[in-house]
């Protein structure tokens, strides 16, 4: 049953947006860019026979065969969150790389039931914002992680946690490949099975996704929270009664 009284006292009228088919469809008709799309891949593995690498490694075939730009991040040398100056260079070009992106893709192994540090560590080296730019907002992110053993969604579900507090886009499909040893060939590549296909539907998805939405992000994050608290922030600046 609906409250008698549907009025809205405490919302500042000057910075409601109204959410409806009008303005969305408004948003999303307009004419779109047609570069490819930039896709950032980071891994959580250092190993010489790292799985997590050798996914991401064809998720980049995948994307590039479906037309997607495609850099991958190697996360060695990259110094713990803290441990080094962010004008460290691994940092620097970690940082650089989020911020050419407009979709991202994260696969950890899974290691004592979480994510491992070096996933961990290259998420925590992307701030939330630079300067004025929050560079995670509104991209699109894809979650997949391996597993040593049995199937397990440990990693992907923690992923999923860091990506909604960067602000990013997470679409819906993800992957979680078990026992990952049996799974490539002897040329490292991967063996045609039910977890392939599910790679091939995620790195699909994230494309859709991504072309979708990389010219609506901010339309998309768009906040009345902040459009509220910037605009009290431009009142005590041009106020002089203030100063």
């Amino acid at each position: 049953m609906l409250p008698n009284d549907l009025s809205l006292p405490n919302i500042d009228q000057s910075q409601w947006r109204s959410a409806d088919v009008e303005t969305c469809a408004a948003a999303f008709t307009k004419q779109g860019a047609t570069h490819k799309p930039k896709i950032l891949l980071l891994y959580g593995s250092l190993r010489q026979r790292s799985f997590s690498r050798l996914v991401v490694e064809e998720c980049a075939r995948l994307l590039i065969a479906m037309g997607a730009e495609v850099k991958i991040f190697n996360p060695s040398g990259l110094p713990l969150p803290d441990d080094a100056e962010a004008s460290h260079p691994k940092v620097q070009e970690l940082r650089d790389l989020v911020t050419w992106s407009e979709g991202q893709v994260w696969c950890s192994p899974e290691r004592h039931g979480s994510m491992t540090g070096i996933m961990k560590a290259q998420i925590d080296w992307i701030p939330l914002s630079l300067g004025a730019v929050r560079p995670t907002q509104g991209k699109t992110l894809a979650v997949m992680q391996v597993c040593g053993g049995s199937q397990s969604f440990n990693a992907v579900n923690q992923l999923r946690v860091l990506g909604r507090w960067m602000r990013m886009l997470t679409i819906p499909n993800q992957s979680s490949v078990a026992k990952a040893f049996l799974e490539f060939d002897d040329n490292d590549r991967i063996k045609p099975s039910g977890y392939y296909n599910r790679i091939v539907d995620v790195m699909e998805e994230l494309m859709k996704f991504t072309l979708l939405t990389r010219d609506n992000a901010d339309f998309l994050v768009d906040r009345y929270s902040e459009r509220v608290e910037s605009a009290e922030e431009l009142m005590k600046r041009v106020n002089q009664n203030a100063l």
